[in-house]
């Protein structure tokens, strides 16, 4: 209480001075009270906020992860393949004979492979489901059904690989068809009247049958990481060619706008003078960095593929136009990592007669590292997840197979996601569109954690 407060008070009675007093402890109570209810209500929202935001997320990954994971199993058969030569009767592979000429090696090698292809391989198949179970002989119509149809085409590659193998029995593991998958996962309503269910009605009983016996099993599918996308053949669509593409892009993007990105940054804020040129790059640098990832689909499109001619659904040129899209993320962050390093660094090292590179290059930039390895980091992970500027640059094509080279037509992950999201056998395929979805986000949380290692390791406090 002040002085003149209190000199009021002594000219008061000492009952009128204990209600005043009384009284102002009443009101800074009052205070106190709306002061204090204000800030756990504010610390109450703030909870609420954070919980719910935990909420959502749990609800999000718990709805991604209930769905994917049993899209790593898949139903298949092991079955005793016998390459019965009476059936794979094309006879021994050729030989090269002496005398003659490469071409016709090569016309003798061609006409074999053709009656390779010739041959009815679903019938070792058949045979081999008959094998496990004699009293299936009386269906054998029906059990063409039960396994998809590119196994037929791995048997033939299998020998054309190996002709030894004609005349022995191996082991063969054999991938149920997608409409078989889905029944017996349960992913389709049984009690659907027959013209509505994807089957014949003797073949569900058959694949029923076929798991009661354990014939049928659930096992891990490999296919999912080993093999491309498949129209024809649905069970053993893979994310191998989706995977390769999208591995393909993030190293053009590290090699390319990375190096530009830092370099950039250190000029800019480290070499650049202050002028009215240098003010408008960074404006246009941040703008840029607002900019929706759409747009630079369509200037890759413009420019990488209407005017340089570069092939269409590569991942050359989705490399380059997410480089173009993370070049200005990466410079921002690390002109925030130099603006991090106290000046007095810069000065002392000056002071001691070192130049303006040795003091960038030998002391600034070690400090910033840290911050900059993170936004680099973190700017690959954000290329790795964008979808709009790829389907603008054409890799929402149907690419059956692996790219060998960043030339070679592919798609990326998130694309591939999203084609499979659309696809018309819905059933088989949101439970793997989830699976994608959960291999993508575990390539984005391992990227991050990377991020979050390399600041804690390279880390300097000062």
């Amino acid at each position: 209480m002040s002085t003149s407060n209190t000199s009021s008070l002594d000219q008061l009675d000492p009952q009128a001075a204990a209600e005043l007093r009384e009284q102002r402890k009443k009101t800074i109570a009052s205070s106190l009270g709306k002061r204090h209810r204000k800030e756990k209500t504010f610390r109450l929202m703030g909870f609420s906020a954070v919980i719910a935001g935990l909420f959502f997320v749990v609800l999000l990954f718990g709805s991604i992860l209930s769905k994917g994971l049993p899209a790593f199993w898949q139903s298949s058969m092991s079955l005793p393949i016998y390459f019965d030569p009476a059936i794979v009767n094309a006879g021994p592979k050729p030989k090269a004979i002496a005398g003659e000429s490469p071409a016709q090696y090569e016309d003798r090698m061609i006409a074999w492979q053709t009656e390779m292809g010739m041959v009815d391989w679903d019938a070792l198949i058949v045979n081999g489901i008959v094998a496990k179970d004699k009293a299936l002989e009386a269906k054998r119509d029906d059990l063409g059904y039960l396994y998809t149809s590119s196994e037929a085409y791995r048997l033939r590659d299998m020998v054309l690989a190996d002709p030894s193998l004609i005349g022995q029995t191996k082991e063969v593991k054999v991938l149920a068809d997608a409409n078989v998958d889905v029944w017996l996962e349960g992913k389709i309503d049984r009690s659907l009247p027959d013209e509505q269910q994807q089957l014949s009605p003797e073949v569900r009983q058959l694949a029923d049958q076929l798991e009661s016996q354990g014939i049928i099993e659930s096992t891990f599918n490999t296919n999912i990481f080993v093999s491309p996308d498949s129209r024809s053949s649905p069970a053993t669509s893979g994310l191998a060619g989706a995977f390769m593409g999208s591995l393909f892009m993030m190293l053009i993007v590290i090699f390319i706008s990375i190096p530009i990105g830092v370099a950039s940054a250190i000029y800019l804020e480290e070499f650049a003078p202050k002028n009215a040129i240098t003010d408008i790059i960074e404006v246009n640098i941040n703008n840029l960095a607002a900019v929706p990832s759409i747009v630079f689909g369509l200037l890759g499109a413009a420019i990488f593929i209407g005017w340089m001619h570069l092939p269409l659904s590569a991942p050359l040129v989705g490399g380059l136009v997410l480089s173009l899209m993370t070049l200005p993320t990466v410079i921002i962050t690390t002109r925030a990592s130099l603006k991090a390093v106290p000046p007095s660094i810069r000065q002392a090292a000056l002071g001691l007669g070192a130049s303006r590179l040795q003091t960038v290059f030998h002391h600034v930039l070690p400090l910033a590292l840290p911050g900059i390895l993170t936004g680099a980091i973190i700017g690959v992970a954000q290329a790795l997840g964008e979808t709009a500027p790829l389907l603008l640059i054409g890799m929402s094509a149907f690419v059956a197979s692996v790219p060998a080279t960043p030339l070679d037509q592919s798609t990326a992950l998130p694309v591939q996601i999203f084609l499979w999201q659309g696809n018309e056998l819905r059933n088989f395929f949101e439970g793997r569109t989830a699976a994608a979805i959960i291999v993508l986000l575990a390539l984005m949380i391992g990227l991050n954690s990377l991020a979050i290692w390399l600041r804690k390791k390279f880390e300097v406090r000062w």
